[in-house]
């Protein structure tokens, strides 16, 4: 068994790790950290008769001593503090935070002076199905946030076919804001109601654009705005943009299918897609249709899931040399 630690345990993406390893066939939850201490199923009473673990404060010679792979559950500015003890210990390391994302430029515009430089060199982004064979060579895995997760896996395909300019209309359940509690996400606040927020600054922007942009000889500007809807999870992603003249009268869902033709978590419908379809799963669902060289792509994740928890198992099984798709859930709550 390949001895697995989870450190920020108590939130939502902590639970959804905690769900997928006790269902794993090689993970064995050997450490539970969080901000302060305390029993698993006090945090969550859903694990209660199922797993409990005594929750202790993060503490970076333990898990040296009690990991073979560590996931870095934590805010953004914390992850990279630990991350920076454990590099070169021998644990794998599969950040969850955005600390490792980026270049040093978008961090440091967007957060705060990074404490890693070395480590944000090393760092390999978790997006599966681009950079799979770098995955499984590294060390650090920076697993990228929900919102580009969706708008990249949908964009990547054109990329070299569009113009300048991209809009992107996102939309997220309500568990992308996270446990904390805050006005903007108390139930009277958001019931019934949307809200767009951080229109056009969005620190995700830097990281769709750093991403999108990296092999292109011509930059597209990315237009990056999210949306808060009430659910619990999903996501829901719109991008628009010009096809250059000589991919106007392209077919996008063959353009999609061939792209992703070996993947088996990503669908091509064949209609706008929907965020039931992919709720509680690993799958990410695409659409797209082109009129008069115009495109419009629609693409939707589980915001908990492809977006954090089951994206990171899905790293770590590449890092430790297991199957990919090990453990990861693809039937969801379609009802």
């Amino acid at each position: 068994m390949i001895r697995v630690g989870i450190v920020g345990i108590s939130g939502y993406t902590g639970l959804e790790l905690v769900k997928m390893i006790v269902a794993h066939p090689y993970f064995e939850l050997s450490y539970a950290g969080a901000s302060s201490s305390g029993v698993l199923s006090e945090n969550f009473s859903s694990l209660k008769g199922v797993i409990d673990i005594e929750i202790k404060k993060a503490d970076a010679d333990e898990i040296k001593s009690k990991c073979d792979l560590v996931f870095l559950a934590l805010p953004h500015t914390e992850g990279m503090k630990l991350a920076s003890m454990l590099r070169g210990s021998g644990v794998k390391i599969v950040d969850l935070s955005a600390d490792y994302r980026v270049s040093q430029a978008n961090y440091e515009k967007n957060y705060c002076p990074h404490l890693d430089p070395k480590g944000l060199e090393d760092a390999v982004y978790g997006l599966v199905e681009i950079n799979r064979n770098k995955i499984k060579n590294a060390n650090l895995i920076a697993n990228p946030g929900c919102y580009p997760t969706c708008s990249l896996l949908g964009l990547l395909p054109f990329a070299n076919m569009l113009k300048s300019d991209v809009m992107i209309d996102a939309k997220s359940g309500l568990s992308g804001a996270g446990k904390g509690l805050k006005s903007s996400s108390h139930f009277i606040s958001v019931n019934e109601n949307m809200n767009a927020y951080s229109p056009l600054t969005h620190r995700h922007s830097d990281e769709i654009s750093e991403h999108l942009n990296l092999n292109l000889s011509q930059k597209i500007d990315v237009m990056f705005v999210p949306h808060l809807i009430p659910l619990s999870r999903g996501m829901l992603v719109s991008s628009y943009g010009f096809l250059n003249d000589e991919f106007k009268d392209i077919d996008p869902l063959e353009i999609l299918k061939e792209f992703y033709k070996d993947e088996r978590f990503i669908r091509i419908r064949r209609e706008p897609v929907s965020i039931k379809d992919v709720a509680g799963t690993h799958f990410c669902d695409i659409y797209a249709m082109n009129h008069n060289g115009k495109i419009w792509i629609n693409s939707s994740i589980d915001n908990l899931l492809r977006g954090a928890s089951s994206q990171a198992i899905a790293n770590a099984n590449l890092i430790m040399g297991i199957d990919e798709s090990t453990a990861l859930p693809i039937i969801g709550n379609s009802i």
